[in-house]
């Protein structure tokens, strides 16, 4: 069940090009792999890590999180770790009454957790390919 450490953090991005400019052009990230979620965005690479992700507009998808509005510091959606031990991770929710969805990334086989906290900040806990039930 160990978190492993911090694996990305993702902007619902007001403009998506516009965002990924600056990130890419001014900051010097480079824009990279990112598998087919079915929504429009960006995943910027500090060297081989894959560490902001700019999510553009999701339409139905987004109807079930309440609308946010941007402060100060921009727009934060959710903070990510890198996790291992997904069987013990579900068992501790259940028992502590958390509710998750549980996705399956396409083609990659990597299963997430989505979750609140209590402050209703999401969650997601990145478990690798080989801890995913074959389907």
């Amino acid at each position: 069940m160990p978190l492993l450490g911090l694996n990305h953090y993702t902007i619902r991005c007001h403009d998506l090009e516009r965002t990924k400019a600056f990130y890419a052009d001014v900051l010097g990230l480079k824009d990279g792999y990112r598998p087919p979620l079915g929504f429009p965005g960006h995943w910027l690479y500090v060297g081989d890590v894959p560490t902001v992700h700019l999510m553009g507009d999701r339409g139905a998808r987004d109807a079930h999180h309440p609308p946010r509005a941007a402060g100060p510091t921009g727009l934060f959606d959710h903070i990510a770790f890198a996790c291992t031990g997904l069987a013990e991770m579900r068992e501790r929710l259940n028992k502590h009454g958390v509710k998750f969805e549980e996705r399956v990334v396409p083609r990659d086989r990597q299963t997430q957790l989505f979750l609140f906290d209590p402050d209703g900040i999401a969650v997601e806990l990145n478990y690798p390919p080989e801890e995913t039930a074959a389907a």
